[in-house]
């Protein structure tokens, strides 16, 4: 079988195979038991941002509209610090100016919810979901899409399965 990945008609397309499946054992988002996500507003100073997270020891946090709680995007604290560092945002910009917005034309989005299987996600972490981008941190939303539940990360999927025997 050839490793390639060209698009020849009739080749299947590499399916993702999971390190740790075995230890997974039909667990789900849930099971990473992920703290409530903290959610913000893009019109928010980046010190109550910096604050925010500290507090909770948070690397990510959620941007979500004013009024419509609609999520927006995100901002990675380490990201925000370097940005401070160079001085490219101050303490009283708001949090738009560093946020990375969400695309929602022409892309396909991926609903992590609290009862994807750990398998998915994974792959949604390895790139599978996202043309092979690989993602630090997963949005947990409800089914619609309506609320942010709660946010995973790579380190929260490692932790799991250090705990979970073999």
């Amino acid at each position: 079988m050839s490793s390639t990945t060209s698009a020849l008609p009739g080749a299947i397309a590499p399916t993702f195979k999971s390190k740790w499946a075995s230890r997974y054992r039909g667990a789900t988002v849930e099971d990473l038991d992920p703290p409530a996500a903290l959610s913000i507003n893009p019109d928010d100073p980046v010190s109550l941002a910096l604050m925010s997270a500290f507090e909770r020891e948070y690397t990510h946090l959620t941007i979500v509209d004013n009024e419509t709680r609609q999520l927006m995007g995100y901002i990675s604290i380490p990201t925000l610090q370097a940005q401070l560092d160079s001085g490219k945002v101050k303490p009283g910009d708001e949090v738009r100016k560093a946020m990375v917005t969400f695309q929602r034309k022409g892309r396909k989005y991926k609903v992590i919810t609290m009862q994807t299987p750990l398998e998915e996600l994974e792959e949604f972490f390895a790139g599978g979901a996202t043309g092979g981008q690989k993602q630090e941190f997963a949005v947990i939303t409800d089914d619609k899409r309506r609320f942010v539940l709660g946010v995973a990360t790579v380190q929260d999927l490692e932790e799991f399965v250090k705990r979970r025997p073999a």
